[in-house]
């Protein structure tokens, strides 16, 4: 007998929505009705979402975009679960497959970008948890095409975040082209995307330096792989300190999630010819934030600055394969439904360390 058959599917299923979406929004654990998946999508049932920074901009509405203006109320992109029903003409997957959602929901799979592997900036990308319902909803249809496979091994709550936050770090570090033994500086490098980032440049070889605050991003970024760790609560001059780090020098990248840390970022590269900032975190649309320098001193140095957003199909496939060979971490923690609210507004106060993942089989 099929698993849909051993377990049927609810009219109904637990989802996080938006109310007052805006400056004033408030986070309410709601039911609404499962959808039904449409030719070429499939239905998922997710267990676990990663509460990602960019779900409050979305609630927010500081990006330029609205929720509302899709109908979509929930937002999140870092899901994880099974499938429960399979669309019609869908194949290669079946009941029972353990699948993820991620930060893009489709794409068009024929222009430029998607014929070249970039495909996160392709001009027809549909976003998750704005332009469609996003990972805050307990069942959820995606298209069979663009859905992630989760390997055995990886479990939810780790492979959750992993959809977004490490795969959007795993593309930042391979388009930075960095190479073992390089000086890596994450600043804001004590969140949820940051850390993940730490954990994957140490994998890589690389020597991570976090600069963030607190003792307990401090003992999470030591305890996953960072080399060092600076706080710019207490750190008179922080780039002067990252430059003592880097042999005096500088660092070779700096990787910047934490969109606060802008305004530092090139300082933090010292004297080192080459120097390379990727451009991460985004700002609110009504925060003025320029990067820059003289170009003298750019052309001098040899300094790049590169926008960089989330990860490709091939992004999480790798950062999985990380995961299922034992080279990530778990950065998070797990809290049920009645937590969730909550969570969300410590995460708009910045209060989290690592990643929050709420468990939707948990009150």
């Amino acid at each position: 007998m099929a698993e849909s058959e051993q377990t049927p599917i609810p009219k109904k299923c637990k989802a996080g929505l938006v109310v007052d979406e805006g400056p004033n929004f408030h986070l309410e654990v709601q039911e609404v009705d499962v959808p039904e998946p449409g030719p070429g999508e499939l239905l998922l049932q997710l267990t676990h979402t990663g509460l990602c920074g960019s779900d409050i901009h979305f609630m927010l509405s500081d990006l330029g975009t609205k929720m509302s203006t899709f109908d979509v109320r929930s937002p999140g992109h870092e899901g994880a679960g099974k499938v429960v029903k399979v669309g019609p003409g869908v194949t290669g997957w079946a009941v029972g497959d353990r699948a993820g959602v991620k930060p893009i929901w489709d794409v068009c799979h024929n222009c430029e970008q998607c014929w070249s592997g970039e495909e996160q900036y392709c001009m027809q990308a549909v976003h998750t948890g704005i332009m469609k319902t996003g990972s805050y909803q307990e069942f959820v249809v995606c298209p069979a095409i663009y859905t992630s496979r989760i390997p055995d091994g990886v479990p939810d709550d780790i492979a959750a975040p992993i959809m977004c936050s490490a795969s959007t770090m795993h593309r930042a570090l391979i388009d930075s082209r960095l190479k073992p033994g390089n000086w890596v500086v994450f600043p804001g490098g004590g969140g949820g995307v940051g850390i993940q980032g730490v954990q994957l440049a140490k994998a890589m070889g690389m020597r991570p330096i976090v600069v963030d605050g607190g003792e307990e991003k401090e003992k999470l970024a030591l305890s996953v792989g960072a080399e060092e760790f600076v706080d710019f609560r207490t750190e008179v001059d922080v780039a002067a300190k990252v430059k003592e780090i880097t042999d005096g020098i500088g660092a070779h990248g700096v990787l910047v999630t934490a969109w606060q840390s802008y305004k530092n970022a090139i300082a933090f590269l010292g004297d080192r010819p080459g120097g390379k900032v990727m451009c991460i975190g985004l700002p609110p649309n009504d925060q003025n934030v320029i990067m820059g320098d003289s170009p003298s001193h750019m052309a001098m140095k040899k300094i790049s600055i590169t926008g960089t957003i989330v990860g490709t199909m091939q992004d999480t496939a790798a950062v999985l394969d990380y995961a299922r060979r034992g080279l990530l971490k778990p950065i998070h923690e797990v809290r049920g439904l009645s937590e969730w609210p909550e969570s969300v507004q410590q995460l708009r106060r910045g209060e989290v360390v690592g990643r929050v993942v709420i468990d939707f089989g948990r009150e």
